[in-house]
C-alpha cells in the first residue's frame, strides 16, 4: 500500500507524504488491515515544529532500506500530537510507565486491538532496524507473551484513570504551595528546578495572584525575577518578540528554539499581569513586542493563529536566530556592530554552537533611540535569512489562549488594534471551528478538520470568550461561552466531579485519557474550572462555581504535592478564594472610561467587570444598574449583593483596595 497522508490537514502529517514508509492515518482501516495481515502497528507520534521528529525522520523513514522493513512487517501510523492529543495522551502514559520518561517523536508498537505492548522515543537510524527486527520476532515467537504484554499495560493504564480523592484548595494550601515553590525556587538565574528550564507561565499565574491576595512579598519576587531572567536571556527573541519553547540551560541562554503558540500566549498573559502589579517597563516591553510576533508572524489569513514556527532551518538549529560579532558588524558597521555585540552579549568564542551566539540583553541600553534603530536594522537582515517553517494549523485551545491574552493586554494598555485581533480571531474559530453546537480540535487554511474538540478546547476557548466579553463589552462572547461550558459539562464531566480529555461520545481508546496536571499548557479540567468559576461570577450562576469547586477539587491533591504541575489549577483556586469581585461600570463617555482604567488596574484574583450601558441585553452584570444623577457610575458586588454605587476614581480606587 501506497503512502496515505497526502490528503491530510496536519502539517506534520504532510511532512511525511513523500516518506518510502507507507504511512497511514489513524483510523479503523489502518487496525483492519493490521488484523488482516496479522502484524502489530508502528505508532509514530510528533509534530511539525519538533526538531528530533525531523532527525528520525530524514534518518529513518526517508530510508528505503527502513522503509522496506517496516512496510514489510508493520502497519505504520503516523499522528500529530496536536491534532490527536487523546491518542498522544494514552500512549504517552504508556510510553513514560514503561521507560520511565516521555518524549516526541514518540515510537509506539501496538497489537491490532491497539494494545501498546513496547514503547520509546527517538530512536537512531541503526538502533531502530534492530528494534524493528526484535519486535517482529517477538510477535512472531512469542505471540502469547506480547499480547498479555499488551494487555496488562492497557488494564494497568485504564485504572489511572480511576475518580481522584477531592482535595480542597483552600487559602492555607495555596499558601503551603508558595512555600513547596520557595525551597524548589533558582535565586540565581529565576526558575524552578535545573537544565533544562521550561516557561513556568501558570506558576508565575499563581504567584502573581497569590501576591495580590496575600501581599506575599516571595511570591512577587519569583516571579518578577524569572519573568526577568527569561525576558533578557536568549530564550526571548530580543529582536522580533517571543520566546522559544525552553533552554537547554539553566540560565536561559540557549533556546530550543522552536516558538509554541500556547508558549506564547500564556506568557504575553502573564507579562501583562505583572505590569499591572508592578508597572515594570520591561514587562510592558515584552507585551508589546510579543504581541507584535503573534500578530507578524503568527496570524493567519483568516484571523486565527498559527500553533508554531519551527525549531530549525534548513535542518540546522538555530540558523536563523544566532549571530557572530561578524554578522552584527556587517549590518550595523564597526563601531555599531561592537557596540551591538556588547550589548546582546554575542562574544569571540559564541554561546551557542560554531563560534555564534544568542542574543541577550542583560543590561538596559543607555541609549534606547540608538538600540530601537539597531533593532530594527538587525531585524531587517535577520527577515533576509532562511526562515524556519511554519506550522499553520489553527488549534482552538491555544486561540482560546491568545484571545485571552490579547483581550487582557489591550485593555490594560488601551491598545485597540490588540482587541480587534482578538475579537477577529474568536470570529473566526466559533464561525468555523464550532460545527452544530460541538467544537473542532483544529482547522488549516480555513477548512476545519474532523477530529472532534477535547476538555481544553472548551476550557481555554471559553476562557478567551470570557476575557473578550469583559474587555469589550460584547455580550455574544458571554453567551458562547456558557454554551460552550454547558456542553463540556454534559459531556466531560467524571464521576468525582472533574473532567475527562474526551467527550462521552468520543472515539474509545484503550482507556478514557484524563490528567490533572498542568504542564505546557492548562489540562482540559483545571481550564474547565476556570472557565466556570470566571462565568459563574458574571451570570450568577452557583451551578458553575459548584462544578468549578468540584474540579479544583479532583486536581487539588497533585496540584498540592507538586504545585509545579499544577499551576493553573491553584491560579483558579486564588480566584475561587478571593472572589467573586464583580464590578459593573454603567455609561459612556470619559467619565466611565477613567472608571474602567481603574478597574483594569485592579489585581484582584477573583474580580470579574463589565462596561456598558444600564440593562443592555444579555450582560446580567449590567441589569438594574443604573446611571447616577445621569452620568456614569461603578457597582462593585460580592455575589451580586452590592455596595452604593461610586461616581469618582477615588472612591472606586477605595472600594477596591
Amino acid at each position: 500500500m501506497a503512502n496515505r497522508l497526502a490528503n491530510s490537514t496536519s502539517p506534520y502529517l504532510l511532512q511525511h507524504r513523500d516518506n518510502p514508509v507507507d504511512w497511514q492515518e489513524w483510523g479503523p482501516d489502518a487496525f483492519a488491515e493490521a488484523r488482516r495481515r496479522d502484524v502489530p502497528v508502528l505508532l509514530s507520534v510528533g509534530y511539525a515544529a519538533c526538531h528530533w521528529c525531523h532527525v528520525m525522520a530524514h534518518e529513518s523513514f526517508e530510508d528505503d532500506g527502513v522503509a522496506q522493513v517496516v512496510n514489510a512487517d508493520f502497519v505504520a501510523i503516523k499522528v500529530d500530537r496536536e491534532e490527536r492529543p487523546d491518542i498522544d495522551a494514552v500512549y504517552m502514559a504508556a510510553t513514560t510507565a514503561l521507560t520511565g520518561h516521555g518524549g516526541w517523536p514518540m515510537t509506539c508498537f501496538l497489537t491490532p486491538d491497539g494494545d501498546p505492548f513496547f514503547a520509546g522515543t527517538y530512536f537512531p537510524k541503526g538502533q531502530f532496524l534492530q528494534l524493528l527486527s526484535g519486535v517482529t520476532s517477538a510477535w512472531t515467537d512469542q505471540r502469547d507473551r506480547v499480547l498479555e504484554s499488551g494487555s496488562h499495560i492497557a488494564e494497568t493504564l485504564r485504572g489511572l484513570s480511576a475518580p481522584a480523592t477531592g482535595h480542597a484548595l483552600a487559602a492555607e494550601v495555596l499558601d503551603a504551595a508558595v512555600d513547596t515553590l520557595r525551597g524548589q525556587f533558582d535565586h540565581g538565574a529565576g526558575g524552578f528546578g535545573g537544565a533544562p528550564k521550561f516557561p513556568p507561565s501558570m506558576v508565575l499565574e499563581f504567584l502573581l495572584r497569590n501576591h495580590a491576595r496575600t501581599g506575599s512579598p516571595d511570591a512577587l519576587a519569583m516571579a518578577a525575577r524569572t519573568c526577568e531572567a527569561m525576558a533578557r536571556g536568549g530564550m526571548y527573541d530580543q529582536l522580533g518578540g517571543g520566546f522559544a519553547r525552553y533552554s537547554v540551560d539553566a540560565r536561559w541562554v540557549v533556546p530550543h528554539f522552536e516558538k509554541m503558540l500556547y508558549d506564547n500566549a500564556q506568557l504575553l498573559r502573564v507579562y501583562t499581569h505583572l505590569f499591572r502589579s508592578t508597572g515594570d517597563a520591561l514587562a510592558r516591553r515584552v507585551v508589546v513586542e510579543t504581541a507584535e510576533f503573534l500578530l507578524r508572524d503568527l496570524r493567519t489569513d483568516e484571523g486565527g493563529f498559527a500553533s508554531a514556527l519551527d525549531a530549525d532551518t534548513d535542518g540546522v538549529e538555530g540558523l536563523t536566530y544566532a549571530w557572530t560579532s561578524a554578522q552584527l558588524v556587517e549590518v550595523l558597521g564597526e563601531e555599531d556592530g561592537a557596540r551591538a555585540a556588547a550589548l546582546l552579549t554575542v562574544t569571540e568564542a559564541g554561546t551557542f554552537e560554531h563560534g555564534s551566539s544568542t542574543l541577550q540583553l542583560l543590561d538596559d541600553p543607555d541609549d534606547e533611540e540608538w538600540w530601537a534603530t539597531a533593532r530594527t536594522r538587525l531585524l531587517a537582515a535577520r527577515d533576509q535569512r532562511p526562515q524556519p517553517a511554519r506550522d499553520d494549523k489553527v488549534v482552538t485551545s491555544w486561540n482560546g489562549l491568545a484571545i485571552a491574552a490579547l483581550a487582557d493586554a489591550g485593555a490594560l494598555l488601551g491598545d485597540a488594534s490588540l482587541l480587534e485581533a482578538a475579537e477577529r480571531c474568536a470570529e473566526f474559530v466559533v464561525g468555523t471551528h464550532l460545527v452544530d453546537g460541538r467544537l473542532r480540535r483544529a482547522s488549516r487554511d480555513g477548512v476545519v478538520g474532523a477530529a472532534a474538540g477535547v476538555a481544553d478546547d472548551y476550557g481555554n476557548l471559553a476562557e478567551g470568550l470570557l476575557a473578550l466579553h469583559q474587555a469589550t463589552g460584547r455580550a455574544r462572547w458571554l453567551t458562547v461561552a456558557r454554551e460552550l461550558l454547558g456542553t463540556a459539562t454534559d459531556r466531560f464531566t467524571a464521576e468525582d466531579g472533574g473532567f475527562h480529555d474526551t467527550a462521552d461520545d468520543a472515539e474509545a481508546l484503550f482507556t478514557r485519557p484524563r490528567s490533572a496536571a498542568d504542564n505546557a499548557e492548562p489540562s482540559g479540567q483545571s481550564a474547565l474550572a476556570g472557565a466556570l468559576l470566571t462565568c459563574s461570577a458574571l451570570t450568577g450562576d452557583p451551578a458553575m462555581r459548584e462544578r468549578a469547586e468540584a474540579a479544583l477539587a479532583a486536581s487539588g491533591q497533585l496540584a498540592s504535592r507538586d504545585p509545579r504541575f499544577g499551576g493553573w489549577a491553584l491560579a483558579v483556586a486564588e480566584a475561587d478564594v478571593a472572589g467573586p469581585l464583580q464590578v459593573a461600570v454603567v455609561g459612556s463617555g470619559p467619565k466611565a472610561e477613567a472608571l474602567a482604567a481603574v478597574v483594569r488596574r485592579s489585581t484582584s484574583p477573583g474580580l470579574v467587570s463589565i462596561v456598558g450601558e444600564p440593562d443592555a441585553e444579555g450582560i446580567p452584570l449590567l441589569a438594574q444598574r443604573p446611571l447616577v444623577a445621569g452620568g456614569a457610575a461603578a457597582y462593585v458586588c460580592r455575589g451580586f449583593v452590592c455596595d452604593a454605587p461610586v461616581t469618582d476614581v477615588d472612591s472606586l480606587s477605595a472600594a477596591l483596595s
